[in-house]
């Protein structure tokens, strides 16, 4: 008989031991802060995992297992927010009491939720130039970067549906944006009338697009009500840096003929 248990299994000696405050004497609202991050980085691991997955589907042509991961990746982000409500029950005054512990540390150096950015299209090579020497996973975003995105791989799944993608985007150069195309925009109108099986699947990319959007709102205001207009942890440009990305789609092209229907 095997002597796997449950806490072996999920390894929570470890798992548990992991979340150590700083502030001395502790302050009790870090913990929650901790806790709440950690938590963050092992829902963007699923989520690259299960992107990945997309990826494959979309290379392979199933649709049917692209269309169901998607719809997971939607309910994670739903969870994603429902968090940012526990976060909020941390006053200003709260964070303020251990915020110095942070030191240089900031949320813009997660290199799994840019890993996802970059993934699904929206890469910025400039971004490394201030990505500090020192700090981990600078190659995993090198790697990212130079690596073609989801949305290179949904229009090869759209040539395997009998679209017209235009060789010019289906040959990009991956290592740069993937940018919004007419084209790209007719041959989805196209395939709305003439395989309405897709129809689900193309809005829950929709549904994904809006999960980010809500997530980034959500943070947006986390951050706006914490810290208000200061300047973020580790130096960062806090509320008017995350502004800028807040109503970024990765779909675009599914976006843009919306008003066609």
């Amino acid at each position: 008989m095997s002597d796997l248990t449950y806490p072996r299994y999920l390894e929570l000696d470890q798992l548990l031991d992991l979340q150590h405050v700083r502030s001395d004497p502790p302050e009790h609202d870090e913990m929650l802060f901790i806790v709440i991050h950690q938590v963050y980085e092992l829902w963007f691991k699923l989520l690259l995992h299960e992107l990945e997955k997309v990826e494959s589907d979309f290379q392979t042509g199933s649709q049917w297992g692209a269309h169901a991961t998607l719809g997971r990746c939607r309910t994670i982000l739903k969870t994603l927010v429902g968090q940012l409500d526990i976060l909020e029950t941390m006053t200003p005054r709260s964070f303020n009491s251990f915020r110095e512990r942070l030191e240089t540390s900031s949320g813009f150096q997660s290199v799994q939720f840019r890993e996802i950015e970059t993934f699904l299209g929206y890469k910025r090579p400039g971004m490394l130039e201030h990505w500090p020497e020192h700090l981990e996973g600078l190659e995993q975003l090198k790697a990212r970067l130079a690596a073609p995105t989801l949305r290179d791989a949904f229009h090869q799944f759209l040539v395997g549906c009998g679209a017209e993608v235009p060789q010019d985007i289906l040959e990009r150069d991956v290592t740069q944006p993937s940018q919004p195309d007419e084209r790209v925009q007719e041959a989805l109108f196209q395939l709305y009338t003439d395989r309405p099986d897709l129809i689900g699947m193309f809005e829950t990319m929709i549904d994904l697009d809006e999960g980010f959007m809500e997530w980034r709102y959500r943070h947006v205001q986390l951050v706006s009500r914490t810290i208000g207009t200061k300047e973020g942890t580790g130096g960062s440009l806090g509320v008017e840096f995350l502004k800028k990305s807040l109503f970024h789609p990765f779909f675009p092209d599914l976006w843009a003929i919306r008003h066609r229907f």
